[in-house]
């Protein structure tokens, strides 16, 4: 005969630290909810008040989460360097947004361009840019009204975009034909 057991065995929790037992000590409760907090804040975008979480759990002694916090520090680490990158020049600036397109950071690289056409409304180079993120991102409004705009500070872009293979998922919009080819149309 199998021997009854008072005790229920307690069911596995999901939580952002993954699939934990619910615990009865309140120091473990409290330092799940910390690290639940910091990952809200750091998906929201919130790093340095996620930076500032992390480090606090790392002094409190996060037991056996210690190597996902130091992960995740260290992701807020890289992030906030990268927003400190200095530029010597906006062409300087544009290059680094181009590799931040081509790495698939494209909010960071719109911002980068924007940030550029904040300092120099004619900035052709710019506007390409960011029509060609828009095209990357399937924005193909956005795209086109870049594209005019570069194209009209610019008439080289309209010969550049035409062998631009960023521009792939744009080649069948009619719009983008008549824009790259007027003396057709």
């Amino acid at each position: 005969m199998k021997e009854v057991r008072d005790k229920k065995e307690m069911p596995k929790v999901r939580t952002l630290a993954g699939h934990v037992k619910p615990s009865a000590d309140p120091a473990r409760t409290q330092l799940l909810h910390h690290y639940e907090v910091a990952m809200k804040l750091l998906q929201e975008g919130k790093v340095e008040k996620a930076k500032t979480a992390f480090e606090a759990m790392l002094k409190n002694n996060a037991s056996d989460l210690t190597e996902r916090v130091r992960v995740h520090l260290s992701a807020c680490n890289r992030q906030i360097n990268q927003k400190q990158v200095s530029f010597s020049s906006l062409e300087e600036r544009y290059d680094y947004a181009i590799s931040l397109v081509n790495t698939g950071y494209y909010d960071d690289a719109r911002e980068h361009l924007e940030d550029i056409l904040k300092a120099k409304p004619s900035a052709d180079f710019a506007f390409y840019g960011l029509s060609v993120l828009e095209s990357l991102t399937g924005r193909s409004e956005a795209c086109l009204q870049h594209l005019t705009e570069a194209i009209r500070l610019n008439p080289h872009n309209r010969i550049q975009a035409r062998s631009d293979s960023d521009f792939q998922d744009m080649a069948d919009d009619p719009r983008f034909t008549e824009l790259l080819y007027p003396e057709i149309a």
